[in-house]
């Protein structure tokens, strides 16, 4: 008898639907001759630090690097009962041979290979890949089942991946925790991510506009301008020696252009043009596409490939027809399409583009909800205008002379619409989203030499544009670049994460309130929160380098390809996480503490530098200086009254500051009087209540003169 085991419940029954094994057990499906079970992701995961040794459950620099050997792993509490039944199945008698069908890619081996380690089994394994979740893909895929060791690389990479991130992750977050004194979330996606995030943010809060003028003579049936001018007295004198006079046709240049349609969407691609189009989070179009493959609507969603195998060029015929009742008749009708532009089986790894199945069809698509409504009809859209006809068009370039200065002009004439009539079509339907590009207009036929006399003149004015915060589409696509911008299409690229994990990257960056979005309810930009910007300011290059992370993600793809040993490669990552606690042994000795806004509120009564706020405290940013204002503080707390940063600045820069409302525990009333700081040079700083002349201390039931010690919260 066969074991089957899947991903997820959902794929289990798709399987065993194919395979007849149609009895419901608990936590499995049973056939005349096969078993179908499934994992529910992650059954088996990497043991947390204190389960080596219990000191670790404490954070302590002295502790690091923490480098187990070997490795341990666990079943969480709350998959146990899945386990169990996994680990039973797998030790029956009548069962002689396992299939692994969990997703057919790096995480679904690693999720079936720590399971099948865990459970101590032994018996033989067949892998099934497929990147369709139809009955006739099923069937195939069981019919062509693969030995088990081909993958054996595949499974290597994927458990250095998650083995590095542990030691990243484990190691770096409690060093900057502790050197900090305070929770800081470091990983090695994550911190290079964080920072291209932040240097964006940083590039935009440093760049001053600069206005630039342009001289525009307006001509009949067009407008031809000026180069920009920085300088809006050169611009206004062009526009005098210009106005009323003739103009002259120095140059007439046409060209005949044509632009290639789009290339299908591997997850990547598809999750950007969804935030973009659809205003979509990079996670929420995972979740759509993930869904959708369980469906049987589109193929495989985790792949990195944007072209189809030869042999899918029949079927994928078929499906752009059945596909071409999202178009209007006047733009299906004699549609034209070039199949050969999508094949090319030495750009398709272990999973081609994706693309939607034969299952497309009008009611289906109107039985789905909203989300994966429109995903589909995205990915139908784009099979479509992948498999088109060029767009082809002219484009004519004038200059004009007038009064000695060169004026430039261009126009479009469209020769043929090819796959834009579809693409514009679609756009024209997503009403919310605005124009991206500024349409191009036919120039009117023009000659060299021809004039215009008496021309008329504008100034217009314009200012330079910071550079644009991030959104997911833009940081998508750098997270594939490492933050290298404007790589040839076709350059070899050494990315950030993989399209699979990106998502996942994001959202911890959002989750742990490193980044947060902001904007409309479309198109969000990603902005770092205070705690990010100084996060990112403090890790060290080697962290939180973009370059350095995407040369680790090359180096599992090359021990994935069985060139690159994974002893090598963990060897590496353990001698960079000791040269990192090395660098830091001197700095621990004399912590710091991260400021949640780099701005100072003030300076310090002893040492005279910047007073910064942090997570509980204001601190001073001198490291030998012990001056602080505890936020949470027994003076401020039985006034029922809070140190804010407000407060905190008044104090430094005046010496005290008067409250109204302070609360007396004596009496239960409140009061009005001015709390003075008075430094002791000490740990501690000490404050006072002092009255304005009239007030009486019975009143108040409070000594002018009287003091008490803050205390640390």
């Amino acid at each position: 008898m066969r074991l089957v085991v899947a991903e997820k419940p959902s794929v289990a029954q798709s399987i065993a639907t194919v395979l007849g094994a149609n009895s419901r057990k608990d936590g499995y499906l049973e056939g005349t001759d096969v078993l179908v079970s499934w994992c529910v992701g992650h059954l088996v995961e990497l043991s947390p630090a204190d389960v080596y040794d219990e000191r670790y459950g404490k954070w302590r620099f002295e502790d690091l690097p923490i480098l187990p050997e070997p490795w341990k792993y666990q079943v969480p509490k709350d998959k146990q009962k899945q386990f169990k039944i996994l680990k039973s199945l797998m030790g029956e008698t009548r069962v002689t041979e396992i299939v692994c069908a969990t997703d057919a890619g790096r995480e679904g081996e690693l999720i079936f290979r720590l399971v099948y380690r865990q459970a101590g089994c032994q018996k033989p394994v067949r892998r099934l890949w497929i990147s369709s979740m139809e009955d006739q893909a099923i069937s195939e895929g069981f019919r062509k089942l693969r030995p088990s060791q081909e993958y054996d690389l595949l499974y290597q990479s994927a458990l250095c991946r998650a083995q590095a991130d542990w030691l990243i992750g484990i190691n770096a977050t409690r060093l900057f925790s502790v050197l900090y004194r305070q929770t800081l979330n470091v990983g090695r996606v994550m911190s290079p991510t964080l920072s291209m995030i932040v240097d964006r943010w940083s590039a935009i809060q440093d760049f001053r506009s600069e206005p630039f003028y342009t001289v525009v003579l307006k001509l009949p049936g067009f407008e031809a301008a000026s180069e920009k001018l920085k300088i809006k007295a050169e611009a206004e004198k062009l526009l005098i020696e210009c106005q009323g006079k003739s103009a002259a046709v120095t140059e007439v240049r046409t060209q005949e252009k044509a632009e290639k349609p789009p290339k299908l969407y591997d997850l990547t691609t598809l999750q950007r043009e969804a935030n973009r189009l659809l205003g979509y989070t990079a996670q929420q179009t995972l979740d759509y596409a993930q869904s959708l493959y369980e469906k049987k609507l589109i193929t495989y969603p985790r792949t990195d490939s944007r072209y189809l195998t030869a042999d899918m060029a029949k079927s994928t015929a078929d499906v752009i027809q059945s596909a071409l009742f999202l178009l209007p008749e006047n733009v299906a009708k004699g549609y034209s399409t070039d199949l050969k532009q999508l094949l090319d089986d030495s750009k398709v790894s272990d999973h081609h583009a994706i693309i939607p199945t034969h299952a497309l069809k009008e009611n289906i698509l109107e039985s789905l909800p909203k989300g994966e409504q429109e995903l589909l009809k995205l990915l139908a859209i784009r099979l479509i205008t992948a498999a088109g006809e060029v767009h082809r068009y002219l484009e004519t370039t004038v200059a004009l002379d007038c009064s000695g200065q060169r004026y430039t002009a261009k126009g479009k004439t469209i020769l043929q619409s090819g796959w834009k009539s579809v693409e514009e079509d679609y756009r024209s339907t997503l009403a919310t989203r605005k124009s991206e590009k500024k349409t191009e207009v036919p120039l009117p036929r023009l000659e060299k030499d021809q004039r215009f006399d008496s021309v008329s003149v504008r100034l217009d004015e314009g200012k330079t544009t910071p550079p644009k915060p991030f959104t997911e589409d833009t940081l998508l696509s750098a997270m594939e670049n490492a933050g290298l911008e404007d790589l040839p299409e076709d350059a070899e690229r050494k990315g950030l994460g993989t399209p699979a994990t990106r998502a996942g990257i994001l959202e911890k960056l959002i989750k742990t309130e490193l980044v947060e979005r902001r904007g409309d309810k479309k198109l969000k930009t990603l902005q770092p929160t205070h705690m990010g910007v100084a996060l990112a300011t403090i890790l060290p290059e080697q962290i939180k380098s973009p370059q350095m992370t995407a040369e680790w993600e090359e180096k599992l793809k090359r021990i994935e390809k069985g060139q690159l040993s994974p002893e090598i490669f963990m060897a590496e990552i353990s001698q960079h996480l000791k040269d990192l606690v090395r660098t830091y042994r001197a700095v621990s000795e004399a912590p710091g503490e991260l400021a949640l806004n780099p701005e100072s509120i003030g300076l310090c009564p002893r040492c005279g530098d910047q007073v910064l706020e942090g997570e509980r405290r204001f601190f001073c940013q001198n490291k030998t200086c012990t001056f602080a204002l505890w936020k949470e503080n027994r003076f401020f707390k039985d006034k029922k009254k809070v140190l804010t940063r407000e407060v905190a600045a008044a104090l430094l820069q005046e010496g005290s500051i008067l409250m109204k409302n302070l609360y007396s525990p004596k009496t239960q009333k409140t009061y009005d009087a001015r709390i003075i700081m008075e430094d002791t040079g000490g740990k501690y700083v000490n404050f006072r209540l002092e009255f304005s002349p009239g007030e009486t201390k019975d009143k108040h039931k409070t000594s002018t003169k009287s003091k008490e010690r803050m205390e640390k919260s």
